[in-house]
């Protein structure tokens, strides 16, 4: 096994824990993206040789490929604090005062789904991200009056899976956008090899590539084959995670050799059979499938897309001729 002895390993503790201990530190242990790394690194440095807070960023992309570990991995690299929040969570604007009031000069706000910010607390969020200044109204009806209160110069980090979504007014407002992409199996390995360490899991090269195989991209993924590997392994009292292991984990978990789930399955075959081929509306596919529309447009379609599985279209989604063929694969094999 293959290991990086610039990370720090930590043994036990529950999932959650470990979840937290998944996450590097700091930009050279930040396996992928290395366009989106070099670009952040040359943003930290040149912040720092100005002493000043860095400007605002906004990441985005599919859900599970390091947004909130970036956020973390700036904060450090900055050496200050950051504060996570999202926008389902910042309810009113007086959520919103009481977070900045409570950061440090040069501080870290990161906003997750921040797509999802009310109207009313993005607009008080204008004037802070750009002054730095906070507008309060005190009183109601002919008496009511603004009062302004200065903010400490920090940094928003947004993230958001659907772009499309933040109008031009909040995008604008952001210094640098970077769009995360798919990891390749390679990467996914390295992250793989670092979060086993962790683990204390001994696990040789060909197993790890095999669960790369299958992590659809994403890193989130290949941490969460990863841990259902080991405890395949511990029951079977396997010193050693082999490729043998990785197999037969994931045929339990319905999880085939490109990463397709058995839900993925479910929508090609609805979509290839019950509306022969498509096109057809992303709410029928839903109400089909008994899958939540932002589920299915978040988390499956852009793994199926990337693949080539299917295809949009201005009348729908369609599945592809490579579609067709993993469908009549599955009937053939019954793999589900």
């Amino acid at each position: 096994m293959e290991f990086n002895d610039d990370i720090t390993n930590e043994k036990g503790g529950t999932d959650e824990v470990v979840d937290s201990s998944f996450r590097p530190q700091r930009l050279v242990h930040y396996h992928g993206q290395n366009d989106l790394k070099k670009n952040v690194n040359i943003l930290i440095k040149a912040t720092q040789k100005r002493k000043e807070p860095l400007d605002h960023i906004l990441f985005y992309g599919p859900p599970g490929l390091g947004k909130t570990t970036l956020a973390r991995v700036i904060a450090n690299e900055l050496n200050v604090n950051v504060r996570l929040t999202s926008g389902p969570a910042v309810e009113r604007a007086g959520d919103l005062a009481s977070i900045l009031t409570n950061l440090e000069d040069g501080d870290v706000l990161f906003i997750d789904e921040i797509h999802r910010l009310p109207k009313v607390v993005e607009e008080t969020l204008y004037p802070a991200m750009e002054e730095f200044a906070l507008d309060i109204i005190v009183g109601r009806g002919p008496s009511a009056r603004t009062l302004r209160l200065d903010l400490p110069r920090f940094t928003v980090v947004g993230a958001t899976t659907r772009i499309g979504l933040i109008g031009a007014p909040m995008r604008d407002r952001f210094g640098a956008i970077f769009r995360l992409e798919y990891y390749d199996d390679d990467d996914l390995r390295m992250i793989i090899n670092q979060s086993a360490r962790i683990l204390n899991v001994e696990i040789t090269s060909e197993a790890m590539l095999e669960i790369a195989r299958r992590s659809r991209g994403t890193p989130r993924v290949a941490n969460r084959l990863l841990r259902r590997v080991r405890d395949y392994a511990q029951v079977k009292d396997k010193d050693t995670v082999e490729v043998d292991d990785v197999k037969k984990t994931c045929k339990l978990l319905g999880v085939d050799e490109i990463g397709l789930s058995s839900l993925d399955y479910h929508y090609l075959q609805t979509l290839a059979t019950r509306f022969s081929g498509g096109p057809v509306g992303v709410e029928t596919i839903s109400a089909a499938i008994s899958e939540d529309k932002q589920s299915i447009e978040d988390v499956i379609e852009p793994f199926l897309l990337q693949k080539g599985l299917i295809k949009k279209t201005p009348r729908g989604r369609a599945i592809t001729e490579k579609g067709e063929n993993i469908v009549s694969s599955q009937k053939e094999n019954r793999l589900f």
